[in-house]
């Protein structure tokens, strides 16, 4: 009996039964096989051959005696093609005596190796997976938890006596960025921006000051005539480090990311905004009278057309007022009340350029009020922005 039990690549395994009238052993039967099978189909197929080749295994037999008669199993591997191991199995079968007893020999089936090696390879992965899952596959309790925080970290927080809406960084940082309303504030959140809080109106909250004395301020707002209005209320009632804008015509809460970045990106310091906004803001004529009004406690009255209807000292202006029916701009060396505000607003003055404003309860919606450094600034001195 040479060769090995099975060959390195085999493809097939041939099971047979078999029946021995009388007793014999392993070795009868192995020999009988040999012996019955060898120059059947010459010696490319001859079985000792094809086990010096590796291309069929060791024929293994198990057996047992009983009654006078020996029944047991016979297994090959092979290599070869389905066709050549379909006639070694053939042959195999053919044999008819073991010694001089009569045998029977019976192919139960041909098993396909590979198919078997699949089918485990298959079941194994089945499991492997199945383990992986189990282990790498996140807990549905963690991931709603990290849902839950990418939420909370947009989540708008309040701040001050006001409840102004804020990020949650507001209180801790050396810095903030000032906008306009509550939707401005969640879009900052978004873009991962944590030291932002909200005006919240057009009056400048006490909350806003007193965080302008303490922390950088950059002013970020929208890019259209509203957000002129207020960077002016916030220039005149706190402290601003920078100002940026929203584009043209647009939101900051309607910023994609990126341009939010840009935004912020491009910020300049509040003297360089403030003079920047006087040039584009004030009338040549209005920019001439501030210039000569200047130390004099006088003011000047134009009309719809920047034509000088009036010039009067400042103490007379309230009581004189009402009677400039024309009366649609106001310069004066001197503070702008409440008292002058409403008297000029009955009288549907569209704008009072004051040497600078007291602190007011109402403004009205069609009266712009300037200070006249908001006008025409005085360059800032050396070692200030």
């Amino acid at each position: 009996m040479t060769g090995s039990s099975s060959t390195p690549t085999a493809k097939y395994l041939i099971q047979a039964r078999f029946e021995v009238n009388g007793i014999v052993e392993k070795p009868d039967v192995i020999g009988a096989i040999f012996g019955q099978t060898e120059g059947l189909f010459g010696p490319e197929f001859d079985l000792r051959e094809l086990q010096k080749n590796n291309r069929i295994g060791r024929i293994e037999v198990e057996l047992k005696n009983e009654h006078n008669k020996t029944v047991g199993t016979i297994t090959v591997t092979s290599s070869l093609n389905m066709a050549a191991t379909a006639l070694i199995a053939a042959a195999i079968e053919s044999v008819d005596r073991v010694g001089p007893k009569e045998a029977k020999i019976w192919i139960e089936r041909i098993d396909d190796i590979r198919e078997a090696k699949r089918k485990n390879i298959v079941r194994r992965a089945k499991e492997l997976i199945k383990k992986w899952s189990v282990e790498t596959a996140p807990d549905v309790e963690e991931l709603i938890r990290e849902v839950s925080e990418a939420v909370r970290s947009h989540e708008i927080s309040t701040y001050g006596p006001e409840q102004l809406p804020a990020g949650p960084d507001v209180h801790n940082s050396s810095s903030i960025i000032l906008v306009e309303g509550r939707a401005d504030v969640h879009n900052l959140l978004r873009c991962g921006i944590r030291n932002v809080i909200a005006i919240g109106g057009a009056k400048v909250p006490e909350t806003i000051v007193r965080l302008s004395k303490e922390k950088e301020v950059t002013v970020f707002l929208d890019g259209d005539r509203a957000g002129d209005l207020i960077l002016k209320e916030l220039m005149q009632t706190a402290k601003v480090d920078y100002v940026a804008r929203a584009p043209p015509g647009k939101e900051v809460e309607e910023l994609s990311c990126r341009e939010i970045h840009e935004a912020l990106a491009r910020k300049v310091p509040a003297a360089e905004a403030r003079l920047k906004h006087a040039r584009v803001a004030a009338h040549p004529k209005v920019v001439e009278a501030v210039n000569q009004l200047k130390g004099t406690l006088e003011a000047i009255l134009f009309d719809e057309n920047y034509e000088q209807i009036a010039r009067l000292p400042v103490g007379e202006l309230a009581e004189r007022l009402p009677n400039f029916k024309d009366a649609a701009v106001i310069v004066f060396d001197g503070r702008v009340t409440q008292r002058l505000v409403d008297i000029a607003s009955d009288l549907g003055v569209k704008l009072i350029v004051g040497d600078r404003i007291s602190d007011m309860v109402k403004r009205p919606v069609n009266l712009r009020i300037l200070t006249f450094d908001d006008v025409a600034p005085s360059p800032p001195k050396a070692g200030e922005e």
